[in-house]
């Protein structure tokens, strides 16, 4: 006994789109001449269009007479899904338009928390406004595991420090800055308006793991060798905000990018440094050879709200 279930057969009707849209719009007007001028067509197709869905509804959807045509039952039945249908495409069509062009669906973007005080509120604003029907999804997240979640597509843009080089990695310079030392308020060298970084070398540092961000842990290593010692490494922390927040309870002192400034902490001084010749970059960085329009219209927002670029 055959299974009378077709579990492969699609039963949606084929109807072609013309004809649905020629029925409707001679339901609007009941007049052939009209409707085949609204189309654009002859009248002899748009009759072609209708006889061809009456075949498949197996009705007729008109009653014709002498000078005037009308709906017929099953016509007036089929005429608010006609119209639902053809709303229903034009939506989903601009729906895809405003996808295929970068103005609908989700992002996915990794930032540097450091960023939230500076680059970051400024950005994302710039970009909601020029596309408001886009879904921001933001992650906080130290540089190494945003180059991890990039490459394993599980981010769409990262905003980072020192992103690494890689030939699968693309990547583009917002902003470069100094670095500061990061005291304790009561600390002798806060009396100075420049630190020597020299003065730095008996002290503990309090710092990022390297893993955390290997580029810019390694910039802080040379401003210390530079100045004749290697620094003595104490507490750690993954955030430059707990960074800070270690240095105002006593753990140590730091040097960090200058942007740490913006974070205010009771017990927490900032200086700038001599010498002062390592700078830290903040990146936006992507996927060489990214397709995605998403990704493209975040990265214009970025250079108009960042970098200025029109």
């Amino acid at each position: 006994m055959e299974d009378s279930a077709d579990h492969g057969t699609d039963h949606r009707p084929e109807l072609a789109l013309p004809q649905v849209h020629a029925f409707v719009l001679l339901a609007e007007e009941l007049h052939f001449g009209r409707t085949a001028e609204r189309l654009g067509i002859a009248q002899p197709p748009l009759s072609q269009q209708i006889r061809r869905l009456e075949a498949k509804v197996g009705h007729p959807l008109f009653t014709r007479g002498p000078g005037r045509i009308a709906l017929t039952p099953a016509g007036h039945e089929l005429l608010p899904a006609a119209r639902r249908a053809l709303d229903e495409l034009a939506t989903g069509l601009a729906a895809a338009r405003r996808t295929g062009d970068g103005e609908q669906g989700r992002l996915r973007i990794g930032f540097s928390a450091s960023l939230a005080l500076t680059l970051l509120p400024g950005l994302l604003r710039t970009h909601r406004d020029r596309y408001p029907g886009v879904d921001l999804e933001i992650r906080e997240m130290t540089t190494a595991p945003q180059v991890t979640a990039l490459r394993e597509q599980l981010l769409d843009v990262g905003l980072l420090r020192e992103p690494p080089r890689e030939p699968w990695l693309a990547s583009e310079t917002l902003l470069s800055e100094e670095f500061v030392a990061v005291l304790p308020a009561a600390h002798r060298l806060t009396a100075r308006r420049v630190v020597p970084v020299a003065a730095l070398a008996d002290e503990p540092f309090v710092l990022l793991p390297r893993e955390a961000g290997p580029t810019v842990h390694d910039r802080i290593l040379r401003l210390c060798r530079a100045s004749g010692f290697e620094p003595r490494l104490g507490q750690q922390a993954v955030e430059w905000q707990t960074v800070s927040a270690l240095v105002g309870a006593g753990l140590g002192v730091s040097l960090a990018p200058a942007s740490i400034r913006r974070i205010r902490l009771k017990g927490v001084a900032y200086r700038r440094i001599d010498p002062s010749g390592e700078r830290t970059t903040v990146a936006m960085a992507w996927r060489a050879g990214e397709q995605s329009p998403l990704v493209a219209r975040f990265l214009e927002s970025a250079r108009r709200g960042v970098l200025g670029e029109e």
